[in-house]
């Protein structure tokens, strides 16, 4: 009989590529995870590794039973789902990971929700780079996590994992609102292109832990105005290198035909917008990231959007804590931004941030 855990290993190396990054991802010594993929070996009767040097590999027949332990892991996580169905009521601690915005501006909104209807659930919310999420969630870290992708950085299929829609947001191009400002576009509002104070006005949540909400994403005939093109010229803000905003940034200004030329790194929407408004570059935000009131700021919207996920092993979709999570999570997102199409219900919360196109 082959060992569930020992298939994990394999699952894992097949995935990570060293003995060391496996030891190192699931809190074992290097010579524990040799041991047991050699107790595996055993098992199977054939081999399983291929050792060059110090480097292994899978051989066919390794790969062939990494797809059948693919498929026992999940229906394992389908097992567990239906065995905790028949308790009464859900219990214990629930591990929850979440991007920086997202932890602000859905997920104590959720946990309120989540509460009142299983007071009992002890959620245990982690700040986790999206880049991060597969492997915390496969390494049992995580029960469930929010990821996100944008038009120019797509998600990745990964592995033993499942996800499912959230909510759409639209992308902004946000720049100081000064007619002295050398970071404007040339366009039809004079010689910078740029829409006076009255073109962004700012406005809190409508309620504590309301989730921020932007307009709904504006559609081809409300974008006349300058696209990111116009703002080849300006010093830009962008994320760190290594994250997925960095990354959108940079793909979309060479879509657009240039290289942003970046002048600040940094991590927080919040931190982005306060440079932009002390005039010190442009920068794309997502709409969730405009919940703080920046009066110097023109939000110009883009035609991009970012799209957040729920995550979780597969086979665990059916499970009630992660059913629970997900249920709590879409009944706080306003319906624009679940369905761009739809109007807010009565129960979505007031736009956080008004704006209207850069050119009328």
């Amino acid at each position: 009989m082959l060992d569930v855990r020992r298939l994990r290993l394999l699952r894992e190396l097949a995935l990570r590529g060293t003995i060391v990054a496996v030891a190192e991802a699931l809190t074992f010594t290097p010579s524990a995870v040799s041991q047991q993929l050699s107790a595996l070996e055993r098992e199977a009767g054939v081999p399983l590794l291929e050792r060059t040097g110090r480097r292994v590999t899978l051989t066919p027949a390794g790969h062939r039973l990494v797809r059948h332990a693919e498929a026992v892991l999940e229906r394992l996580e389908q097992a567990a789902a239906e065995l905790i169905d028949t308790r009464q009521g859900l219990a214990g601690p629930l591990r929850i990971g979440t991007f920086p915005t997202a932890a602000r501006a859905i997920v104590p909104a959720a946990l309120m929700a989540l509460a009142r209807e299983h007071p009992q659930l002890e959620p245990m919310v982690s700040e986790v780079d999206p880049a991060a999420v597969a492997d915390a969630l496969r390494a049992r870290e995580l029960e469930v996590a929010l990821v996100h992708d944008y038009d120019f950085v797509p998600a990745r299929v990964e592995p033993g994992l499942s996800t499912e829609p959230l909510c759409t947001e639209a992308m902004y191009l946000a720049s100081p609102n000064a007619p002295h400002s050398s970071h404007a576009p040339h366009g039809p509002h004079g010689p910078h292109g740029l829409t006076d104070a009255s073109d962004a006005t700012y406005a809190p949540a409508a309620a504590p832990y309301a989730p921020a909400a932007a307009p709904h994403p504006p559609t081809a005939a409300e974008r006349p105005g300058p696209g990111i093109a116009a703002w080849r010229d300006a010093p830009w803000i962008t994320a760190t290198p290594g994250t997925l905003c960095h990354t959108m940034t940079i793909r979309a200004c060479q879509a657009a035909g240039f290289t942003p030329r970046v002048r600040h790194q940094v991590d927080e929407f919040a931190t982005v917008l306060a440079l932009v408004a002390a005039g010190q570059g442009v920068a794309l935000v997502p709409q969730l990231g405009l919940a703080y009131p920046y009066p110097h700021v023109v939000l110009t919207p883009m035609a991009m959007s970012r799209r957040t996920r729920i995550a979780f092993r597969s086979g665990a979709g059916q499970h009630p804590a992660v059913a629970a999570v997900a249920t709590a999570l879409r009944s706080v997102v306003p319906a624009a931004m679940r369905d761009p199409q739809e109007a807010p219900d009565e129960q979505a919360p007031e736009p956080a941030v008004t704006t209207r196109p850069a050119s009328a």
